[in-house]
C-alpha cells in the first residue's frame, strides 16, 4: 500500500454488536486513492478485539490496530492518540457503532477538498438510527446538526448552536501534527467531549463545506446501563458539564485569537448560570463551578483582570495522561 491519502480515525469500545456493519461501510468505499483505517481500541471487555483481529487478517494493508493496554476512563485520550497516528493528508472520523451510507463518501469529500484548498473539511446530514438499526421517528437529537448553507465558518461556530454535521459525517485536512495549536487540549479539558474540539480545530484552519446529501448514520442509544456516549451522558449534570466546557474552550482559544463580543456574551451567560446553580443547590460541586465562573468569566473575561490558573481543584481543567498504546496484530 502506498502512503494513504485519507486516514479513517476509527474509535471503538465494546462495539461487538455494531462493529462489522461499521467497518464494512468503510472498507467498501470506492475511491481512486489509497486510504487506511486507524483503529483506536479502548480496552474493550467484549469481543471487539477479536473482531478487529479478524478484519486485520483480511485487510492487513488497510487496517492498523492501536490497542490500549488499559482503559483510562477518558475516551478523548483514545481519540487524540489515534488522531496523532493518522498518516493521511485527510482524516475522516467514525465510531464503531455508527456507519456510512454512501460508498463514495470519501471520494466526494476528497474531490471537493482537492479543488478547494482554503476549506478545512466537509460534513453532511446524517440519518438517526436506533439500537437495532431502525430509523428513529424522534429526530430531536439532530437539532444540533441542522446547518443548511454550503459553508460553515468559525464565526458560525461561535455564534450559533448549530453544527454542520455529526461526527460520523466529518472529514478534515490532517492538522493534528502541524504544531500550529496545542491539540492535546482535547483530552486535557474533558474526558468525553471530542467532537466540539475537532470541529473547532478544523475551523481554525478554514471554513468547512456542507454537502446537502445524507452519507452517514448516527446510532443514537440513550438508556439506563448503556455504555455508549449518550447513555453515559444521561448520568451527568448537563448544565455543569457544558459550563465547564465553555470555560475550557474560551480559556484555550484566547491563546490564539482575541476575544470578541460573542465570548463576552457567553461568559456573562455562564457566570449567571453558574451562580444560579449554586444558589439553588449549594453543594460542593456547585461551589466549584461558581468559583470557576467567578474567577474566569466575571473577573477575567468581563472585568479584564489577569487570567486565573484553572486546575484540578476547580474541576474545569484536569490534566490528562497519555495512554499506553500498542500496534495490534
Amino acid at each position: 500500500m502506498t502512503e494513504p491519502l485519507v486516514s479513517v480515525l476509527f474509535i471503538t469500545y465494546n462495539h461487538e454488536k455494531y462493529l462489522r456493519k461499521s467497518l464494512d461501510t468503510v472498507l467498501s468505499q470506492k475511491t481512486d486513492f489509497d486510504f487506511e483505517v486507524v483503529v483506536g481500541e479502548d480496552f474493550s471487555t467484549d469481543s471487539t478485539r477479536e473482531i478487529l483481529r479478524e478484519y486485520k487478517s483480511r485487510f492487513p494493508d488497510r487496517i492498523r490496530l492501536l490497542f490500549r493496554e488499559r482503559n483510562f476512563g477518558r475516551p478523548t485520550l483514545n481519540v487524540y492518540e489515534t488522531a496523532m497516528a493518522c498518516r493521511g493528508k485527510y482524516v475522516a472520523t467514525l465510531e464503531g457503532d455508527d456507519y456510512w451510507t454512501d460508498e463514495r463518501k470519501l471520494q466526494k469529500a476528497v474531490d471537493f477538498l482537492e479543488e478547494n484548498p482554503t476549506c478545512s473539511g466537509c460534513a453532511n446530514p446524517s440519518l438517526l438510527i436506533g439500537e437495532d438499526g431502525e430509523e428513529l421517528r424522534d429526530r430531536s437529537p439532530l437539532r444540533l446538526y441542522t446547518w443548511e448553507r454550503d459553508d460553515y465558518t468559525l464565526k458560525d461556530y461561535r455564534a450559533a448552536d448549530i453544527w454542520p454535521g455529526q461526527t460520523a459525517s466529518i472529514i478534515t485536512r490532517n492538522f493534528w501534527k502541524d504544531g500550529k495549536y496545542d491539540y492535546s487540549v482535547i483530552y486535557r479539558a474533558h474526558d468525553f467531549i471530542d467532537d466540539a474540539w475537532i470541529l473547532l480545530f478544523a475551523l481554525l484552519h478554514g471554513p468547512m463545506h456542507h454537502f446537502d446529501e445524507v452519507m452517514s448514520s448516527w446510532r443514537y442509544v440513550a438508556k439506563d446501563g448503556g455504555e455508549n456516549w449518550n447513555s453515559l451522558n444521561r448520568q451527568r449534570d448537563q448544565y455543569i458539564q457544558e459550563t465547564y466546557f465553555h470555560v475550557a474552550q474560551m480559556y484555550w482559544l484566547e491563546q490564539y485569537r482575541p476575544m470578541d463580543r460573542r465570548e463576552r456574551e457567553r461568559a456573562w451567560y455562564d457566570f449567571k448560570l453558574g451562580t444560579s446553580i449554586f444558589v439553588k443547590n449549594p453543594s460542593r460541586k456547585a461551589w466549584k463551578l461558581f468559583v470557576t465562573v467567578f474567577k474566569y468569566d466575571l473577573l477575567h473575561v468581563l472585568l479584564h483582570l489577569p487570567k486565573p490558573a484553572l486546575n484540578e481543584n476547580t474541576g474545569a481543567w484536569k490534566p490528562g495522561r497519555i495512554p499506553e498504546v500498542t500496534e495490534g496484530g
